[in-house]
């Protein structure tokens, strides 16, 4: 496929005329030597449940609407109730209609401009109204989106944005998906020559360690009544902000026309960006007219190859890299879908220690900053766009508007996200059932692919199959539209199409966490890799009030490694580990198709302690989870005895007499100690332990502290037991946002500054103040307390943000 004739095609998905939406604002504004004024739109909205046609009018009264700073979910606030139409697949939470005005006046440097507002997610069927002209509709709560203001602007008096959105039509979702204006909202100002928007595209055709061709692709638009000649000019600068490589090309733009051009960066030596080397260039490109720059768009580029081999699964590098993932939905636990940074970047270094290296966004395009940070991490990331097509799943889901939507949501998504080097595969929907109808879904199939292919050339798509057997997805076609076939669960059958037709690349998009679905993996090579479900629990996809969230996670919803998560990371990470946990039953049998083969539950049946419940002399059922050829258990000094590692990735098992005191584990590889693990038996509660994540907190709303409460015992034991209701308070410029337990069977305000631990933990998040800055003087100072313990305090130091 010639690269320079697919790329002209990028205007087929999204006419230009659309392509001429941004976003930025007035105050607080961020400025480039070129004429392109952007900053961030979160500030001074008015935010209001019900149904107010009138605001979009300036002037109709708002005042005794509430002040919210964006991103914004108002229905994680609650409350949890059996009776909301979103049911258990929601999470009990609420739904409905609800709007935000914002008023403003013009700048006057943004006369003889043209002035877009740009929204990276609203939930969902939203509608923006500016000065009462409607803008537009987007019913789909996960895309990017932006409309231009310029012909409906005041340059004198108030203007004002009105955003409608609407969730009241219930259930539209299989989890929870929040609702508002979620995400992040800017207005951008431009000359009337212009970088389209997404219309950079930087990709490297040639990766390796000895030379790399960086190629920028940019899309023109000329707003203006003059036809212009110009210069574009791309510029790559290297991890230390030097430049590596140059070059520019002329170009004459007619009034009211667009124009498109491709430039090749040659870079000797370059630093290879992977997993494990995240390593980040920066390619500037500027439009300059007169040697005066008129605009200027600046990505990072990773320079990377990435390879699907049917032989060798994913050669990243050309190196062979086994995709060890885990499925994610976009909430973050307490903080609903509105979910800071320091969220996902506290959770992935969380699941990173397991050995994780690949996200699946399930099932939905995620929110560009979480890109940017998997970019910056090293995770490796399967971007999805859909979870039904045509056929419903709800009665008020996607289904109602994909033929309508469907082809520019998934074009909007490609070229927003094509210049993340994080991003490996687009995945074109998950376990969608038109399958069952060949003669609809190979069309729908062949179209989507397509549109990928033709917005970027440059990655995989793959789709996440559903019983491929049973609608014949190996044998009429609609596999072999796929670059990688993926398939959920069953992987037996994804291996035996492969053996059928040799040159198929696969992959497993979506796995239980059980040893046999590790084994199909590590010992099939060209099976590309997995992605579990899931990495985190999430709320919503339960079906019996008040069960209010998903227990599947490696990671409970706090964000804190369950102990079942240790046997993964004995199969995945690169590290000596070793973890002791106690078992008191058999994992619950889990469906064939989980999510369609009756209830799935994940009972809690390890515990990482040596305190249970009986206190008398029995036998405790103990598991190692180790990747050392040999351990070594102990019990209060006394050897229980060596195991090696066996071959069947089983742990190894122990039956220990309980008698209180330590429990050790020492793994050894080729007789030298590499690592341990110790359990304590804990007495009563006495007191409460802060540990905070971090020490610092950024001054943006990107920052959150996470702090552990942790009750512990006279010698500073975790009490597992533990269930005291503690109480938290904060001095300084800060405030209390959130704390939660993880408890998904006791549903209760986020918003509350008093949790019960669960096992003896829980979890209370603090932000700055909105005019906190960083070294301020004054501390901040968190104490938590409960009846009968010793208090417990921490102090935090407010830093610049680094997210």
């Amino acid at each position: 496929m010639n690269r320079s004739s697919t790329f002209s095609r990028h205007v087929i998905f999204r006419p230009l005329t659309r392509l001429l939406l941004c976003g930025c604002l007035a105050w607080n504004v961020v400025k480039s030597h070129a004429d392109r004024v952007t900053a961030p739109d979160d500030m001074g909205w008015k935010f209001q449940r019900g149904d107010f046609p009138q605001v979009i009018q300036p002037g109709t009264d708002v005042s005794g609407w509430r002040e919210v700073t964006l991103p914004h979910d108002w229905s994680i606030e609650g409350p949890f109730a059996a009776t909301n139409r979103t049911g258990g697949a929601g999470a009990f939470l609420p739904s409905g209609v609800a709007w935000y005005v914002q008023d403003f006046n013009t700048p006057p440097e943004w006369m003889g401009q043209r002035v877009f507002i740009h929204f990276d997610g609203v939930m969902q069927n939203s509608d923006v109204w500016i000065n009462g002209i409607h803008l537009g509709h987007r019913p789909n709560g996960y895309v990017s989106f932006e409309y231009e203001l310029t012909g409906a602007l005041k340059s004198q008096g108030t203007n004002r944005i009105a955003v409608r959105v609407d969730t009241s039509k219930q259930p539209a979702s299989r989890w929870y998906s929040g609702a508002g204006i979620y995400r992040h909202v800017r207005f951008l100002v431009m000359n009337p020559l212009h970088f389209v928007t997404d219309g950079v595209f930087v990709s490297t055709p040639v990766a390796n360690i000895s030379l790399a061709n960086v190629r920028i692709q940019a899309c023109l638009t000329n707003q203006d009544e003059k036809s212009r000649s110009v210069l574009v000019q791309g510029m790559l600068c290297g991890p230390d902000g030097h430049v590596v490589a140059s070059r520019e090309t002329s170009l004459m733009l007619p009034a009211g026309a667009g124009e498109q051009c491709q430039l090749e960066l040659p870079v000797i030596k370059p630093s290879l960006w992977s997993p494990d080397s995240p390593v980040l260039y920066t390619a500037t490109t500027r439009i300059l007219e007169r040697a005066r720059e008129v605009d200027e768009i600046t990505v990072t580029v990773g320079i990377r190859d990435i390879q699907f081999s049917a032989a060798q699964g994913l050669l990243v590098n050309g190196k062979k890299l086994m995709v060890k993932g885990v499925c994610l939905h976009h909430e973050g636990g307490a903080f609903g879908a509105a979910v800071p940074l320091a969220i996902w970047q506290q959770r992935l270094s969380a699941l990173r220690l397991l050995g994780v290296n690949a996200i699946r966004t399930a099932h939905n395009p995620p929110d560009p900053g979480f890109l940017d940070l998997c970019d910056r991490m090293g995770f490796l990331v399967m971007d999805e766009f859909f979870d039904c097509w045509t056929v419903a799943k709800n009665p008020y889901d996607y289904h109602l508007f994909f033929r309508e939507w469907s082809a520019r949501d998934a074009a909007d998504t490609v070229q927003r996200d094509r210049n993340h080097p994080c991003v490996i595969l687009y995945s074109i929907g998950n376990e969608i059932h038109d399958t069952r109808q060949p003669s609809a879904a190979i069309p729908i199939a062949r179209q989507l692919v397509a549109i990928c292919h033709a917005n970027d050339p440059t990655r995989a798509v793959t789709q996440a199959l559903f019983r491929p057997n049973a609608t014949g997805d190996y044998t009429n076609g609609l596999a072999d539209l796929l670059d990688v076939i993926g398939t959920n669960y069953r992987d037996p059958e994804l291996l035996a199409a492969q053996r059928r037709v040799t040159s198929r690349k696969i992959i497993n998009t979506e796995q239980k966490h059980d040893v046999k679905s590790w084994l199909e993996l590590r010992d099939h090579p060209s099976l590309a890799g997995q992605f579990l479900w899931t990495g985190v629990d999430y709320l919503g996809e339960t079906h019996v009030w008040p069960l209010v969230g998903h227990a599947s996670g490696l990671l409970d919803r706090t964000g804190i490694i369950k102990p079942m998560a240790f046997e993964r990371q004995s199969w995945w990470s690169q590290s000596p580990v070793v973890h002791i946990v106690r078992r008191i039953a058999a994992d619950d049998k889990m469906p064939k198709d989980p999510g369609y083969g009756g209830p799935e539950l994940y009972t809690q049946v390890q515990f990482a302690d040596w305190t249970p419940l009986r206190q008398d002399g029995h036998l405790e059922k103990v598991e190692v989870y180790s990747n050392c050829r040999e351990v070594e258990l102990f019990l209060n000094g006394q050897s229980l005895g060596s195991k090696p590692l066996p071959s069947n990735a089983s742990p190894r098992e122990w039956l220990v007499p309980f008698v209180p005191g330590v429990l050790k584990a020492i793994a050894r590889n080729h007789g030298k100690e590499t690592a341990t693990d110790e359990l304590r038996t804990a007495g009563k509660p006495s007191a409460i332990l802060l540990q905070p994540c971090s020490l610092s907190l950024g001054c943006s709303w990107e920052d959150v502290a996470i702090v552990r409460a942790m009750v512990v015992d006279a010698s500073g034991t975790e009490v597992p037991g533990a269930d005291n209701r503690i109480s938290f308070q904060v001095t300084g410029p800060a405030q209390i946002v959130a704390t939660d337990n993880g408890d998904n069977s006791n549903p209760g305000p986020f918003q509350s500054t008093v949790r019960n631990s669960l096992n003896g933990l829980c979890t209370v998040y603090v932000k700055a103040d909105p005019n906190a800055r960083p070294g301020d003087s004054t501390p901040v100072t968190l104490t938590a307390s409960a009846p009968g313990l010793v208090r417990g305090q921490c102090s935090l130091s407010l830093v610049k943000s680094d997210l």
